[in-house]
């Protein structure tokens, strides 16, 4: 392990900087008449700023020795370890008295605070947080925050999921790994959707291989293998077949696995592996801290306004958990496009965040979004628009949203949204459906990604259409199929026969006429007869419906608790 943070440092050093002083020496500026118009004053150096001969600083690194200890001490070594920039580190080592220091911590958990308007700290609670999380379940002789899984959740937090395996024992290795049947040591894979400057879908290996639960963060997939040093023992499916012998594990390379069908792919990414090490060990990063700018004050936009819409929908989870899908829906032709090779690219930055009536931030979100286009394509992608979608866990009552998107090849290009956010709350007495969606894109999901995922909720994969401004009606060309997506929740069911008892009826009502185009019903005993909740998706061809407004509207009446819901949403056919 020490070797790899050595190599990992050794990586990261190779992409720093250093930053020098340069002395100029004051001189007086030559008249060009020769004649003498009083004296210049030369502003003498800064002591304070002179550069110290090698013995002071030796006295100086004896003195601050000396003088980080008791609390400062314990803030650099222990509560900031995993966080702390280097640059930070050099420049809070080199303050001269306690004054300083304290000036220094509140400005390094301000740079950190999601809402520096409020007294609170998020940011500041959530990490302590997860010191004391550490501390009570990764201990192993050592306090918790010290561990290498304890550092991981420090930096970065709860994984998405965890593959444990606390006794090791028995483990079929997947092809990448070699295949065939081995014995492994305790070993657990952390897995994140999405770490912001490392990327998607990261997988983290630890291992215990001293079974003393001190699991260590490897990026050799061969070390759990209790039996790789065992002739004979764990043998892959090429060393089974004669294609390949265990010492062959050993001739070099990264990792020590087994040779097999994707040995050679194994060997491509051996670099990438290394990177990903040195970035976990990196701090994380601190993002768009300038957008911050303009959610948290009244800044005034010095370029045009960056114009967006935003739609947003309410799903039930739980009575206590509603999902809050927010879509945001950019025009093509407002991003700044930058050419190269051929490929024309646009980057928006996004930063949202939701507070509860406390001014408390609940919820934040930060993601760099690029769109790439064939330079050739590009005139005709300006007409399209571009989506985003943030989906977030919501406890019933009243938040406050602030989005700032901006663009990256424009900085004063600065767009800004800000809203109220009533998440309602779903009795299980009361009849209740969730937003009616009408969608551009709506498809079933394999099984794997049901419930995670861009645009998705539970199996169906959901794109939904964004009006361009406040009761404007979301339109659809003739050749385009007309998607709608609802839950219906709380149906009554018969204590006798078990099942509901609820029809639905689809209408679409032609607003120019104020006539029915298309009346239809079913039942939900024929659908999903034991279920106090159904999901309705279907798809309508507009083809047969001539240019003009419409209304899509579903009734629900429960046969059972004799209650009725209706919604209903509009749209344009051009």
């Amino acid at each position: 392990m020490t070797t790899l943070r050595r190599l990992a440092s050794g990586l990261a050093f190779l992409f720093l900087t250093g930053t020098g002083v340069q002395a100029v020496n004051a001189q007086t500026p030559a008249q060009p008449d020769g004649v003498t118009r009083g004296p210049v004053t030369v502003e003498k150096p800064d002591p304070l700023k002179r550069p110290l001969s090698d013995k002071e600083k030796i006295a100086q690194q004896k003195a601050l020795k000396q003088e980080l200890k008791g609390e400062y001490k314990k803030w650099v070594d222990e509560d900031v370890r995993w966080i702390i920039t280097d640059q930070e580190l050099q420049a809070f080592k080199s303050l001269s008295n306690d004054e300083e220091r304290d000036q220094f911590i509140e400005n390094f958990w301000l740079r950190r605070n999601p809402n520096p308007d409020s007294p609170e700290n998020e940011f500041r609670e959530e990490h302590y947080a997860r010191i004391a999380y550490a501390n009570e379940h990764f201990a192993a002789g050592k306090p918790g925050w010290r561990t290498d899984r304890g550092h991981i959740y420090i930096s970065f937090g709860k994984p998405d999921s965890i593959d444990s395996h606390p006794s090791g024992g028995s483990y079929d290795r997947p092809m990448e790994e070699g295949g065939g049947n081995t014995s492994t040591f305790p070993f657990e894979i952390w897995h994140y959707r999405y770490l912001e400057g490392i990327g998607d879908n990261i997988d983290i290996e630890f291992v215990d291989t001293c079974m003393c639960g001190d699991y260590h963060m490897t990026i050799d997939r061969s070390e759990k293998d209790a039996l790789k040093h065992t002739p004979g023992a764990g043998q892959s499916l090429y060393e089974q077949m004669g294609m390949a012998k265990q010492a062959d594990r050993f001739t070099g390379g990264l990792e020590q696995l087994p040779k097999g069908p994707m040995s050679e792919q194994n060997g491509s990414k051996q670099f990438d592996r290394l990177d990903l090490f040195a970035k976990l060990q990196a701090p994380p990063p601190i993002k768009f801290k300038d957008m911050e700018a303009f959610m948290t004050t009244s800044k005034i936009l010095t370029g045009p306004p960056f114009l967006f819409d935003v739609r947003t929908d309410y799903v039930k989870v739980t009575n206590d958990t509603i999902l809050v899908p927010l879509t945001l829906q950019i025009r093509n032709s407002d991003i700044t496009f930058v050419t190269k090779d051929g490929v024309s690219t646009g980057t928006v930055n996004i930063l949202g965040r939701v507070s509860n009536l406390n001014h408390k931030i609940i919820q934040t979100f930060e993601d760099p979004v690029s769109i790439q286009v064939p330079s050739e394509l590009l005139a005709r992608k300006k007409n399209d628009l571009s989506v985003y979608w943030q989906s977030m866990p919501l406890r019933p009552g009243l938040y406050k949203v602030d989005i700032v998107i901006k663009d990256v090849n424009n900085p004063d290009h600065i767009g800004r949204w800000e809203r109220s956010l009533n998440v309602p709350r779903y009795d299980d007495d009361h009849l209740a459906s969730s937003s009616l969606i009408l969608a551009g894109q709506m498809e079933r999901v394999p099984s794997r990604d049901i419930g995670a995922g861009r645009f998705v909720i539970g199996d169906t994969h959901i794109v939904p259409r964004v009006p361009t401004g406040v009761a404007v009606p979301v339109t659809y060309h003739r050749g385009q199929n007309l998607n709608f997506w609802m839950q219906v929740y709380n149906l009554g069911i018969d204590e006798k026969s078990k099942q509901n008892g609820a029809t639905i009826e689809y209408q679409i009502l032609d607003m120019a006429t104020n006539k029915a185009i298309l009346q239809t019903q079913e039942s939900t005993t024929k659908t999903n007869p034991n279920a106090d909740q159904v999901t309705i998706e279907k798809t309508l061809p507009l083809g047969s419906l001539q240019p003009g407004k419409y209304q899509v509207s579903i009734k629900v009446n429960d046969g059972i608790t004799k209650q009725q819901i209706a919604e209903s949403a509009p749209f344009i056919v051009d």
